[in-house]
């Protein structure tokens, strides 16, 4: 429940309260929530979302390596007593929000990548080449598996549209060349790629095509708990099909079984 985009005004410590309320709200939509283990009630928050069927993801977060690790194996252990085994917690945005990694102060990275390793964990990554670099994505596909990695665009409001000045919540944001800054502070502000880039991306740097799509479609769709209607193609499950090229670039749209875009066969 930290936002390094936000002011301190807005940031609160874990709020049960509030949870619930947002979770009441949500009507069942709220699927995942990113919490900051080092702070008081952390693992109070981890249980009531795993019994609200929310995945706590460990992210935005200056914990130490050993205080993460607690938390990611409270938050599997919370999970698994609500829905049984092969439901983990997440990551958000992996290295991105939180400390980097150093040998002697491995902070909360290394136990996000032992986790993960161990497949108790999936981690989330943002593979806009501007987040991560290129060689960093390919690195945790090879460390980690295609399965134990979620492709996420952390897209803003300027996703897809051309460089100026959006917001971000309350903050103001200047996209040039692409990458999205605060105004002020100039800190890197969400991203603006949509998920067939990073797939692509993903590729460029050396991913196998399948493992970018599994990370991009099934891994998604088994954290929200719906592996059995999206991010797969078989009898029962939804028709919801994004038509790629050879060079992974969109040439058509299928939503529930029905064309809404198809684009020409030619780039």
């Amino acid at each position: 429940m930290r936002c390094p985009e936000s002011g301190p005004d807005w940031l609160i410590d874990p709020d049960l309260s509030l949870t619930r309320a947002v979770a009441e709200a949500a009507d069942g939509h709220l699927r995942t929530m990113t919490y900051a283990p080092e702070l008081p009630a952390s693992d109070e928050l981890v249980d009531l979302l795993a019994s609200l069927g929310v995945v706590p993801s460990l992210g935005h977060t200056a914990s130490s390596a050993r205080t993460a690790g607690m938390s990611l194996s409270h938050a599997l252990h919370a999970l698994s007593l609500h829905h049984g085994p092969g439901t983990v917690p997440t990551v958000t945005h992996l290295f991105n929000g939180m400390d980097p990694l150093h040998h002697r102060s491995p902070g909360a990275l290394s136990a996000c990548l032992r986790a993960a390793r161990a497949g108790n964990a999936v981690v989330e990554l943002i593979a806009d080449n501007v987040h991560l670099a290129p060689e960093t994505v390919a690195m945790m596909f090879e460390l980690l598996g295609a399965d134990n990695i979620a492709l996420v665009t952390d897209s803003m409001a300027a996703a897809g549209l051309s460089d100026g000045t959006y917001h971000l919540g309350p903050s103001e944001v200047r996209v040039s060349d692409g990458v999205a800054r605060l105004a002020a502070g100039g800190t890197i502000a969400g991203g603006t790629s949509t998920m067939s880039e990073l797939v692509a991306n993903a590729v460029q740097a050396g991913v196998p095509l399948s493992d970018a799509l599994h990370s991009a479609t099934r891994v998604p769709a088994r954290v929200l708990g719906l592996p059995d209607t999206v991010g797969v193609v078989r009898p029962g499950a939804r028709a919801d099909l994004v038509v790629l090229d050879e060079t992974q670039q969109v040439r058509g749209v299928i939503r529930n079984g029905r064309w809404i875009k198809k684009f020409s066969s030619q780039p």
